[in-house]
C-alpha cells in the first residue's frame, strides 16, 4: 500500500490555519480540508488573500503570503477550514505605481482572481450587490460536480452546420417569449423546439462571461435613460459564466445552469458555441478601472507604448498582450477549461487578428497562440472561428494563419452578396467566387474554412437590411457617430416602415433572395437572431448599448411573418437533404457540356455560357450529381438561377441526362406559399428549356430521374 500522505497546516493568522501551496493550477482551487490560492506576479512585492463572507461589505479576514510561500513569480497558499458556499475572495497586490513604466499596483484596491470559476457582484441582472466604492466583482469557489451523465461534445462535420448567432438575454426577454424566467440560460432550454423546428444545429451564443452591464457613460438623448454594456463585448473575467444570464444567479448556479442548457441542446442534437473576447478586457485606457488584470500585473497582460499607455488594437481602451507566455498560457487554460467542463463545442474569436499580434502591436508570420490553439490536444476536436481582422487596421479574411484548423467569419461574402442582391455592377464574377466557398481566399484549406453570412450582431438585420440606406444610431447617444458607415443597404425606395404593399412585397422577396443564396452557398452558413421573423432594430446597427425592443426578439413577429419564417426552414431543410451544398473542400472545376457528371458548372441567360461582364446582373450555376473520383450518383443536379436586375429575364436551362426532369423547389417571384416547397415535393417544370425569372428573383430547381 502506499503510504498516506496528511496535508497539515504549519501557519497561522488568527482563526484561520494554512500552508504553503501549490503554484499550480492558477486559481482557486480544492485540496484536501482546504482551499489552494494561486495567482501570478512578476513585478508585485507583495500579495494578499482577502477572505469576505458572502454578502458582506467588509473583509472575514486579510491574510499576507508569506516570503516562503512565493515560488518564482507564484503567490501560492493552502488556507484550511473555508466554508466553500459561503465565502468571496480577491487579492491586494503591493509593488511600484510607475505609469510610464507599465507598473500600476495599489494595495488599497482588491482585485478580481483572472482565474476565478464565478464572479459575484453583478449577480441579478442590472442588479449592484455591493456599494459603488467596494469590491464589486468577488471571486467566488465553485464545484465541478455537475453530472452530465453520456453526453459530450457532439462533433459533428463543420460542412454540415447551420449555425444561429444569438444574444442570450435578447433571445427570450420579450414579454412575448411566454418562458418562466425570461433573458436566461434557464429560459433558452424552453426555446430549443423553436430551435429544431428552424432547423439550424448549432449555436453561437454572444458573451456569456461575465462582464458589467453599467460599463457605460453614454445616455439615450430620445429618453435620458443612462445606456448600458449589453452585448457584453468587455469581459471582466473569461472563466466565470455571467450571473445576471441565470436565473439561479442570485443563488450562485449559474455555472450549473448553463451547463444544463449545454447538455439539453447536446440532447437535441444542437452544438454550442462560444464568442470569446480575449483581445481586450473591461479595465479601460489610462482612465479606466483597476478590476483585475491591471492591478495584478499590468505589464504582462497588455500591450503597452513605451511610455506606459495602452496600445488599442481592440477599440476599447487597452489590447491584451496574448502573445506574452503567461496570457497565453491563461487562454489555452480558459478554453481548455470551456471544453472539459463545459462541452463547449467550438469557439468564435472576437477581434481575432489581436492574437497574432506581438507586444508591440506587429503581427507575427506564425504567432504561437494561433499555433497552440490549433494543435492542442485538449481542443483537438473543437471548431475555431475567427474573426479574422481588428480595429487596429489588421484585415486577414483569407489570409488568417490557420495551421489547417482555423475557419473564419468571411466578411467578403457578407459584403458581396449585399452588393449583388441590391443589384450593384461589377458583382457577378465576385459572387461565383463565395457561392463556391470562396476558392481565391481559401485555396488549400476547402470551403469549410469560410463562414457565411448576411447579418450578424454588427450591423443592420436582414430587415432593416432593405429598409434603411442609411445608419439610424440617434438613441446610442453618439450623434449617430458610431456604427459602420459601409453597410450596403437598399431601403427599396422608402427609408424605413412603409405600408406600400408593392416595396412591402420586394423587401420580402429580397430576404428571401439572400437566404437562398446563403443556403445554397458552399462553405458554412450563420444566420442571426430573429432575421427569419423579420426582427427590426428600425435602423440602428449597433444596438450594443439598448436594454429594450430594438435587441429583444419579438415573438409575436413569427406568426406575423410566417411566410419568412417557413422560407427559411424549407431553405435549412434543402441544405440538410443535399450533401452537394455541403462540400468540405472545393469543387474541381471541370465543366463540360457532354459531361452531365461535371461537379460545378456556370451558366448565363444562355446555357454554359455565362456572361461575366461588369453591367450582367444575372447569374446561374449547375452543381452535378456524381461524384468525380467514384463515377456514382451521389445527389440531385441543382440549378440555381440569380436575377437581380430590375428586368425580367429567360434563362436558358442546361438539359438533363435521359429521363431526368427539372422540378422547381424555390422560386422567389412566386407569391407565398407557391414561393418554395419541401425537399422531396418539387413541382416538375412544364418547360423544360427555359425559365423565366421576374426582376430581382431567385429559383432553385433540382433535376432528377423521373
Amino acid at each position: 500500500m502506499q503510504p498516506r500522505i496528511d496535508i497539515y497546516p504549519t501557519h497561522r493568522q488568527g482563526d484561520f490555519l494554512m500552508r504553503a501551496g501549490r503554484p499550480y493550477p492558477f486559481g482557486a482551487s480544492f485540496v484536501p480540508g482546504g482551499v489552494n490560492f494561486a495567482v501570478f506576479s512578476r513585478h508585485a512585492t507583495a500579495c494578499t488573500l482577502v477572505l469576505y463572507e458572502k454578502g458582506s461589505a467588509a473583509p472575514l479576514v486579510e491574510i499576507p503570503f508569506p516570503d516562503e510561500f512565493r515560488i518564482g513569480h507564484v503567490f501560492a497558499m493552502v488556507v484550511f477550514g473555508l466554508d466553500y458556499e459561503q465565502i468571496e475572495y480577491g487579492y491586494r497586490m503591493d509593488g511600484p505605481y510607475k505609469p510610464h513604466q507599465g507598473h500600476r499596483f495599489d494595495p488599497e484596491k482588491v482585485l478580481l482572481d483572472p482565474y476565478a470559476r464565478a464572479v459575484s457582484g453583478r449577480d441579478v441582472w442590472r442588479q449592484r450587490t455591493y456599494p459603488e466604492d467596494s469590491f464589486q466583482h468577488r471571486s467566488c469557489l465553485v464545484y465541478d460536480d455537475f453530472d452530465w451523465q453520456a453526453d459530450r461534445p457532439l462533433q459533428k462535420p463543420l460542412e454540415d452546420l447551420i449555425i444561429y448567432e444569438m444574444h442570450v438575454r435578447s433571445f427570450t426577454r420579450h414579454p412575448s417569449s411566454g418562458v418562466k424566467y425570461p433573458g436566461t440560460f434557464a429560459a433558452i432550454r424552453e426555446k430549443i423546439p423553436y430551435l429544431k423546428e428552424l432547423g439550424v444545429n448549432a449555436v453561437e451564443l454572444m458573451p456569456i462571461h461575465e462582464f458589467d452591464e453599467f460599463e457605460n457613460s453614454f445616455y439615450n438623448p430620445e429618453t435620458g435613460e443612462r445606456l448600458i454594456n449589453y452585448w457584453g463585448y468587455s469581459p471582466v473575467n473569461f472563466f466565470a459564466p455571467k450571473a445576471g444570464y441565470a436565473a439561479t444567479g442570485q443563488f450562485g448556479m449559474q455555472v450549473d445552469e448553463f451547463k444544463a442548457l449545454v447538455k439539453e441542446l447536446h440532447r437535441n442534437d444542437i452544438e454550442v458555441f462560444l464568442d470569446v473576447v480575449f483581445n481586450h478586457t473591461a479595465e479601460g485606457d489610462e482612465t479606466g478601472h483597476t478590476i483585475s488584470f491591471r492591478g495584478l500585473d499590468n505589464q504582462t497582460y497588455y500591450m503597452l507604448k513605451p511610455d506606459g499607455r495602452y496600445y488599442n488594437f481592440s477599440g476599447c481602451g487597452n489590447t491584451m498582450n496574448c502573445n506574452n507566455p503567461v496570457v497565453r498560457t491563461m487562454v489555452m487554460d480558459c478554453l481548455r477549461y470551456w471544453v472539459s467542463e463545459f462541452h463547449i463545442d467550438g469557439f468564435r474569436f472576437d477581434l481575432a487578428s489581436i492574437l497574432g499580434r506581438d507586444s508591440r502591436g506587429n503581427p507575427l508570420a506564425n504567432p504561437p497562440l494561433l499555433e497552440m490553439m490549433a494543435h492542442d490536444p485538449v481542443l483537438g476536436r473543437c471548431k475555431l472561428i475567427a474573426e479574422a481582422w481588428d480595429a487596429g487596421g489588421l484585415y486577414q479574411v483569407g489570409s488568417f494563419p490557420s495551421y489547417g484548423r482555423w475557419s473564419e467569419w468571411n466578411g467578403k461574402y457578407r459584403d458581396t452578396l449585399r452588393k449583388f442582391l441590391k443589384g450593384d455592377m461589377g458583382q457577378v464574377a465576385n459572387m461565383a467566387q463565395r457561392i463556391q466557398g470562396s476558392p481565391d481566399l481559401y485555396a488549400g484549406r476547402g470551403s469549410t474554412a469560410s463562414i457565411n453570412f448576411i447579418t450578424c450582431h454588427d450591423g443592420f438585420t436582414l430587415n432593416d437590411l432593405f429598409s434603411y440606406n442609411e445608419k439610424h444610431n440617434w438613441a446610442n447617444g453618439e450623434e449617430n457617430r458610431d456604427g459602420a458607415n459601409d453597410n450596403n443597404s437598399w431601403n427599396c425606395g422608402v427609408e424605413g416602415p412603409t405600408k406600400n404593399p408593392h416595396i412591402l412585397a420586394l423587401r420580402r422577396r429580397l430576404m428571401k433572395n439572400g437566404m437562398a443564396i446563403l443556403l445554397v452557398s458552399q462553405g458554412v452558413p450563420l444566420l442571426f437572431m430573429g432575421d427569419e421573423i423579420g426582427h427590426t432594430k428600425r435602423g440602428n446597427n449597433n444596438t450594443y448599448c439598448h436594454d429594450n425592443e430594438l435587441n429583444w426578439l419579438n415573438w409575436d413577429l413569427q406568426p406575423e411573418n410566417e411566410e419568412l419564417f417557413r422560407f427559411f426552414q424549407a431553405c435549412i431543410a434543402f441544405r440538410k437533404a443535399h450533401p452537394n451544398l455541403r462540400r468540405r473542400h472545393h469543387f474541381q472545376q471541370r465543366d463540360a457540356v457532354e459531361t452531365h457528371g461535371s461537379e460545378l458548372s456556370w451558366h448565363g441567360l444562355e446555357a454554359w455560357n455565362p456572361d461575366w461582364g461588369d453591367h450582367v446582373r444575372t447569374l446561374a450555376f449547375m452543381i452535378g450529381d456524381t461524384d468525380p473520383v467514384a463515377g456514382a450518383p451521389t445527389d440531385d443536379y441543382i440549378y440555381v438561377a440569380m436575377n437581380m436586375h430590375w428586368e425580367n429575364h429567360l434563362f436558358e436551362l442546361p438539359q438533363l441526362p435521359p429521363r431526368h426532369r427539372w422540378r422547381e423547389f424555390a422560386n422567389t417571384g412566386r407569391p407565398t406559399p407557391n414561393d418554395i416547397t419541401s425537399p422531396g415535393k418539387e413541382r416538375p417544370l412544364r418547360n423544360q428549356r427555359y425559365l423565366e425569372l421576374i426582376a430581382r428573383s431567385v429559383v432553385i430547381l433540382v433535376g432528377r430521374a423521373t
